[in-house]
Order: structure tokens, then C-alpha cells, then sequence
């Protein structure tokens, strides 16, 4: 059972909203999934709703074989920038 990490495309028309899911390769786009690891909302107001992932939840399953798709390797580089800058403020 070969796995990708992927995006789901969900939202209306011209409003997307995406789910990163683990999947099996041969699954569907918007089909089966073994965990939901997060959400991309690309036309979110607040910069803090745009990106949301579980990194602990990715490195596992990376650890584990799952293969990012392109996309989604893209968006936890992105996510993975944004964290520490997060834990400073707080």
C-alpha cells in the first residue's frame, strides 16, 4: 500500500478549500483517506486561517513511507516557516 500525503478539494465554486490528507496512491482525489492532517483555505481573510497543519502528524507519517505530492511538500515548507515565528510571539 503505497501512501501520499495530498490535498482534497472542497468549497464552492470560486471559494476552494482543501484538506491534506493521507491516502492511498490509487484512491480518488475527494475519496478514501487514512487521516486528515490539516487545512488550506487559499482566499482566507486572516493570514492565521490560511495554513493549518499537524507537523507532528507529517513527520510520522513521512517516517512511516507517505510521499508528498509536490503541492503539498510546497505548503509544509511553508507551514514549517511559519511555526517558529508563531512560538515566538506567544
Amino acid at each position: 500500500m503505497a501512501l501520499k500525503i495530498r490535498l482534497q478539494r472542497h468549497g464552492a465554486s470560486h471559494r476552494p478549500f482543501y484538506r491534506m490528507v493521507v491516502t492511498e496512491a490509487a484512491a480518488r482525489r475527494d475519496g478514501r483517506f487514512v487521516e486528515i492532517l490539516g487545512t488550506y483555505e487559499p482566499q482566507a481573510k486572516r493570514s492565521e486561517e490560511e495554513l493549518k497543519l499537524k507537523l507532528d502528524r507529517v513527520d510520522y507519517w513521512k517516517s512511516v513511507g507517505a510521499k508528498p505530492t509536490d503541492t503539498a511538500a510546497s505548503l509544509i515548507r511553508k507551514a514549517r516557516r511559519e511555526a517558529p515565528a508563531e512560538k515566538a510571539e506567544a
